[in-house]
């Protein structure tokens, strides 16, 4: 059986489970495990081990406590480790188990430096401190940040709650009724995923970019920082960004922001241009009516223009929006950068923009 096979039918196993009221692991069927593996908790004395796992694992003895096991195979070398659950089990090495704050793991935990897996994706929130990740990464790991890795779930539920927010005006005309409300969200289930993929697609594409990139333009990043807490909106020491005295040492080094870094600098730019437009007057631009328009699935496209341009959030998801692909296509530094070179305020800028995507396609 290929690996493929053995991973299809594990995604149709671990989907019966969901599904199943109540399941535990205990309920998952042991004939689909790999010869060597088996369901062990966490509370057992120990958990023996076969040879199959000594192997994988390097290990030359018949039995481990189960804390000890898992610390091991944190460090176990993998392509990925995934960290869909609760706690928090990477730290730096400069970090106390008390500066972490999560002591039911402290007897599991292991730093960022010690893990050898090529790849730390985060499906829950805070499996690695910001420092653990850091560390991880300046050593050649390749980690987002859990705000990253859950953003499509983030975006999905504000799709929701946006699209929920049109049809109940529409319901309220007697547009659709509670059955038909119901099968028209139904049905656009697929599209809205779709959707939500696209930007978060284009989100991690931009982190790439600005990852390979940061060496270079490490001053950019840097002023970026400075005019950010200027505003008031980031501070730096919270968000562990170096100080810089450190950004002057990593430029020195040829060093510069790692991933999980540019990940922070990302988010705070966007909140940065999504609070400028707001504020500005770009909004009433009818142009950007289109952009409302398909940021919903295509079935909603059709619907009268007023429910669109009436929905209590539009403004909300035309700054969003317009945020999003500025920044996901030209980086955390462009509006910045742009608006220094120009002096044109942060809506014409937006508006140039577009134009220029219109232009040249």
């Amino acid at each position: 059986m290929t690996q493929i096979q053995i991973r299809q039918k594990s995604w149709v196993e671990r989907k019966r489970l969901f599904e199943l009221p109540r399941s535990s692991w205990e309920d998952y069927n042991k004939k689909l495990i790999s010869k060597g593996g088996g369901i062990y908790s966490r509370f057992d004395k120990s958990i023996p081990l076969s040879k199959e796992v000594q192997k994988w694992l390097g290990l030359s003895v018949n039995e481990m406590a189960p804390q000890a096991l898992i610390r091991t195979l944190l460090k176990s070398q993998v392509d990925l480790l995934w960290n869909g659950g609760i706690g928090t089990y990477v730290k730096s090495s400069k970090e106390t188990h008390e500066d972490v704050g999560d002591s039911a793991n402290n007897s599991l935990r292991v730093d960022g430096k010690d893990l050898r897996c090529k790849v730390v994706g985060e499906g829950g929130n805070l499996g690695c401190t910001q420092l653990g990740r850091i560390e991880y990464a300046q050593k050649g790991g390749k980690i987002n940040t859990d705000f990253i890795d859950n953003s499509a779930g983030v975006d999905c539920s504000d799709h929701e709650v946006n699209i929920k927010i049109l049809i109940q005006s529409m319901l309220e005309d007697g547009l659709y009724d509670a059955n038909s409300r119901v099968k028209l969200l139904e049905s656009m289930t697929d599209e809205v995923g779709r959707l939500v993929l696209h930007n978060n697609y284009s989100q991690t594409q931009t982190l790439s970019m600005m990852e390979y990139h940061s060496r270079q333009r490490l001053g950019a990043k840097a002023h970026l920082i400075k005019v950010l807490e200027k505003r008031g909106l980031l501070d730096r020491e919270i968000e562990f960004l170096p100080s810089n005295q450190e950004l002057k040492q990593r430029q020195a080094e040829g060093k510069g922001l790692s991933r999980p870094e540019l990940c922070v600098l990302l988010s705070y730019s966007k909140l940065a241009l999504t609070e400028d437009l707001i504020t500005s007057d770009a909004l009433e631009d009818k142009w950007f009516s289109a952009i409302l328009t398909n940021y919903f699935p295509k079935k909603l496209h059709n619907v009268d223009k007023k429910y669109l341009l009436n929905h209590r959030l539009h403004r909300e998801i035309i700054a969003t929006i317009i945020t999003s692909q500025i920044i996901d296509r030209m980086g955390a530094t462009f509006m910045q950068r742009a608006f220094e070179d120009t002096g044109a305020n942060v809506g014409a800028i937006a508006k140039a923009y577009y134009v220029a995507i219109e232009l040249f396609g």
